[in-house]
């Protein structure tokens, strides 16, 4: 995970106001499948014999050996070898809560399964971490050393130093989130492994105490984070969101308690936020609570529940922009908040405004704004417009989900897919050696990092593929977990069912492999009198700015004939405007770096906008092989 230590830079492309433009449908349950699969890209330890990113192999074995306890397993957090607890516990939380809320679309999608494997494997680890009453290992490696090295995680030579926290050195919100982890998770397992769902109870209540007895900030005691996951909240937030997965968790009054009495003094009915992360959880815990407050459990802590809830429709009505302090959006629409990896913050919106809907729908509330009423569809448009800009509905028309969609990031700032798989090159690769041979590369990655969401476009839209813009194409796990929620609600629909009733998570079905679908016909071979490529070209978007009008235009390439098109080059006239799909060779346009031909039958689109009546495109020259 590379934080602000250099500045990008790169020339924007003037985009005046593009609006998200109306596209065709997107395929919600193939982007679920894709993103659960991202996490078994990112798993540290021993691979299981069900692994199926199979270019990886099994990494930090010795993890905690110096400390004296099995710190194996678990899940590098973006593109290093590093194991940061922080970051980590808030993916397990925020993939707990899609499956709590979400676990029947999960179902029926066949991936509640992998979705439950996923949470699983984080929670054995932070099982580990967790070996005594008041005491939890926070991190496994060091940021420094690590950024240092550009290495696989099978080869590493890295420090792997296991750093703690106990009475003498706390970290309350580091114990909070893990307490919360442990309590979201233990719903998801309730039915399907009640033994194991109550072990996890057990260590979220003795880590809520340990977080409430002894307070402190964990980078404070953990200093090695503070210059990659620093707590620049504190831990009263981490206090509250436990207390509020505590009580989801085992309805145990003395959380309900907890939050009501804690409310005011720690800032969960105080502070009216636009964002929500794995930093900042105050919106996470006003959502919760309006639940709760929804569910008729305020009992005497109404009064301060109700302020818990004005708060979480603060931050509601701040996405939709009927706030007196709107979010700020790029000219594309997506939400922006920072530069370095901006959709960590998407995401964690996008999943509190699509629950906040199903709760608002099931209460048959309105979400009640500065400018007025809003229904609770209007919060799941959004959320959907978020997650439909993320698979490719933008001005660039990219898709910043690695290997959904056919124009996606190609050069993404993550050791293990960088560099080639051990399974295919056994040899050591050194420190150093890594940057020198494959960091520099200026190639695709050689293994496709599959589901990943990557840091993404800039307050302009702007979006640089280059494996050293660590800001815009680095991974993170907790920029995917909570879209796994919200794309299974997608994907699936409401179902009918209440919200705020308990959460029920069924016990996953095993997976039945689909019947293979009969052969379709071989492609017949195009008459020699038409001409092998076809183009088409139409307009998907317009929008107006300051009186000129702007054209977002969408052209088809499709090779008609039965052999393999090869070596096109492409003649591009009347083009006053970006361009994105395609790479520039002189005065002509060919394919683009990462596709070196088009099969019989396919496709390629390219895209540009200007303020005119569409470009002349022709083909200029090509070979059939």
């Amino acid at each position: 995970m590379e934080k602000l230590m250099r500045l990008i830079s790169m020339a924007p492309l003037l985009l005046l106001l593009c609006l998200p433009c109306a596209f065709a449908g997107h395929d919600y349950n193939q982007a679920l499948s894709k993103s659960i699969l991202f996490f078994e890209a990112q798993r540290s330890g021993y691979l299981p014999h069900n692994q199926r990113v199979t270019w990886r192999a099994n990494s930090g074995l010795n993890d905690g050996k110096a400390s004296g306890v099995d710190l194996v397993g678990g899940y590098y957090d973006a593109g290093d070898n590093v194991k940061f607890g922080l970051p980590m516990a808030f993916t397990i939380t925020m993939m707990s809560w899609s499956i709590m809320e979400y676990g029947k679309q999960m179902g029926a999608n066949g991936e509640l399964g992998h979705a439950m494997e996923a949470v699983k494997w984080g929670t054995d680890y932070l099982i580990k971490a967790h070996p005594e009453p008041y005491v939890l290992y926070g991190e496994v490696g060091d940021g420094n050393t690590d950024h240092y090295c550009w290495q696989r995680p099978e080869d590493m030579t890295t420090d792997r130093h296991a750093y703690k926290i106990d009475p003498s050195n706390p970290g309350s919100d580091l114990a909070g989130e893990t307490a919360a982890a442990m309590a979201a998770a233990s719903i998801v397992f309730r039915r399907s492994n009640p033994a194991y769902s109550s072990e996890l109870l057990r260590h979220a209540y003795q880590l809520f105490e340990f977080a409430d007895k002894y307070r402190g900030k964990y980078d404070s005691s953990i200093t090695v984070a503070q210059k990659y996951y620093r707590s620049v909240s504190g831990y009263n937030d981490e206090l509250l969101w436990a207390a509020a997965w505590l009580y989801q968790a085992s309805n145990n009054e003395y959380y309900l308690n907890y939050l009501g009495r804690n409310g005011d003094s720690m800032g969960g009915t105080g502070w009216a936020m636009t964002e929500f992360g794995w930093d900042v959880k105050y919106a996470g815990v006003q959502t919760l609570v309006a639940k709760f407050l929804m569910q008729g459990k305020a009992g005497l802590h109404e009064p301060v529940f109700e302020r818990y809830h004005q708060k979480a429709e603060f931050f509601m009505c701040s996405l939709i922009g009927k706030s007196g302090r709107n979010i700020q959006k790029t000219p594309g629409g997506l939400i922006f908040r920072q530069r370095w990896n901006n959709m960590q913050f998407v995401t964690s919106a996008s999943f509190l405004a699509t629950v906040y809907s199903d709760y608002l729908t099931s209460s048959r509330g309105s979400l009640k704004c500065a400018a007025g009423n809003v229904a609770p569809s209007e919060l799941l448009s959004f959320a959907k417009s978020q997650v439909d800009y993320i698979l490719g509905d933008n001005p660039r028309a990219t898709s910043y989900m690695v290997g959904y969609g056919n124009n996606y990031p190609r050069q993404v700032h993550h050791r293990g897919s960088s560099i080639v798989s051990i399974k295919v090159d056994t040899k050591f690769i050194a420190c150093r050696q890594g940057y020198a041979t494959w960091y520099s590369r200026k190639a695709s990655d050689p293994n496709v990092l599959t589901g990943a969401v990557v840091g993404g476009p800039d307050a302009y839209d702007n979006f640089a593929d280059e494996r050293d813009n660590y800001e815009q194409t680095e991974p993170a796990t907790y920029n995917n977990a909570p879209l796994l929620g919200i794309l299974a609600r997608l994907g699936g629909g409401h179902g009918g069912y209440n919200q705020l009733l308990p959460a029920v998570v069924p016990a996953p079905n095993p997976v039945v492999a689909k019947p293979k679908p009969a052969p379709k016909p071989k492609l017949t071979p195009t008459p020699a009198s038409s001409s092998p490529i076809t183009i088409e070209q139409k307009m998907t978007s317009s929008w107006n700015d300051k009186g000129k009008t702007y054209y977002r235009y969408s052209t088809i390439v499709t090779n008609k004939s039965y052999k393999t098109l090869k070596d096109l080059k492409l003649s591009i006239s009347k083009l006053y405007g970006p361009l994105w799909g395609l790479a520039k060779s002189g005065n002509s346009y060919g394919f683009p770096t990462w596709l070196n031909s088009l099969p019989a039958g396919k496709s390629l689109e390219f895209v540009y906008i200007h303020s005119t009546s569409p470009a002349d495109v022709s083909v200029s020259s090509y070979n059939l092989a």
